[in-house]
């Protein structure tokens, strides 16, 4: 297993609604930030301009920095930086490693950023986990395997794309362009349509009430956490089917891994058990055998919607000397 190389790098979290960059101590403690919204045109052009803009800031500030580490939704070639393709971002064929070494002298590695919050829970969260699913619940699904302590991530690493196994074929169109993934129906952005869908059913009910009074109009996954609050029965049945199908995902994984723990991460965490509790019964209706396969728990990451940038510190960390990972 690799070691930090140094103590601080800064690490750039890349999802389908925020761009979150910070300077990462070695222990995941968190020494700056800085956040921007994706921008709708996200085409690598873009993505890099604000990408060394927030590096730019922070590295202004601690000089002592060692190297890059770069989470990043989509398919992501291990080890050159290639991100080829995003199911929720416009940048394809992206070579954002490169990019980022020419312009600022330090070395950068990139991977999946369900990968890099997974590398955060696994060496830094409160157990420490070598066989491991980790789920990242936010605008879409994403997920990173840890098998015998190391990040899964295939031969060139297209591997682990966990969000996109098939749980319902007929079910609604993916990001990604298939049917039924386990993003299309658990996700932040499948709340989003679940409670448009709900509010336009029924325009007097308090999903469309709580769109109009307070958010413009406009439903989102937000509008929906709002109503459960509320305790508006409409909105926990959707938190209660999000949850069912993320269940149903979680039970597939572990039938196919014996591993120690699935750990949670991502925007939709925060709900807690409204979240969670669906997802462990869901899991338990559909797992394999469990009068002789153990059961195992499901849990919230420990560091929360801050896996991302965290992990992705210390990906930089791991690989800032590593002449296969850096070499041309």
């Amino acid at each position: 297993m690799s070691q930090p190389s140094g103590t601080h790098a800064i690490g750039l979290d890349i999802g389908g609604t925020n761009i979150r960059g910070a300077v990462v101590a070695d222990d995941g403690t968190l020494l700056a930030e800085v956040s921007e919204r994706t921008p709708e045109t996200s085409d690598g052009t873009t993505m890099t301009k604000i990408l060394l803009g927030i590096t730019q800031q922070l590295h202004a500030d601690h000089p002592e920095v060692s190297a890059i580490g770069v989470g990043a939704a989509g398919i992501v070639e291990w080890p050159t930086g290639l991100i080829r393709w995003a199911p929720n971002n416009s940048y394809r064929d992206w070579r954002v490693r490169d990019e980022l070494e020419a312009a600022t002298g330090l070395p950068a590695t990139v991977d999946n950023d369900a990968n890099v919050a997974a590398l955060a829970e696994a060496r830094l969260g409160a157990d420490r986990l070598r066989e491991m699913v980790f789920l990242t619940v936010g605008t879409g699904v994403g997920g990173g395997l840890v098998l015998g302590g190391v990040v899964y991530r295939g031969p060139s690493g297209l591997g682990g794309e966990l969000g996109h196994i098939v749980v319902a074929p007929d079910g609604p169109v993916c990001g990604c362009g298939n049917r039924g993934c386990l993003e299309a129906v658990a996700s932040g952005t499948a709340l989003t349509r679940m409670g448009r869908e709900a509010a336009e059913a029924d325009p007097d009910g308090t999903i469309a009430r709580i769109a109009r009074e307070e958010q413009g109009g406009h439903v989102t996954g937000q509008t929906v956490t709002r109503a459960t609050e509320l305790g508006d029965p409409t909105a926990l049945d959707l938190f209660a089917r999000l949850g069912r199908w993320l269940g149903i995902g979680i039970a597939s994984l572990a039938n196919i891994f014996e591993i120690e723990a699935v750990i949670i991460g991502g925007g939709l965490v925060t709900t807690g058990d409204l979240l969670l509790e669906p997802a462990r019964a869901g899991y338990l209706e559909h797992a394999y055998a469990r009068e002789a396969r153990p059961v195992v728990p499901v849990r919230a990451g420990t560091f929360g919607t801050d896996a991302g940038v965290v992990g992705a510190g210390l990906l930089g960390l791991e690989h800032a000397h590593d002449g296969d990972v850096h070499s041309r």
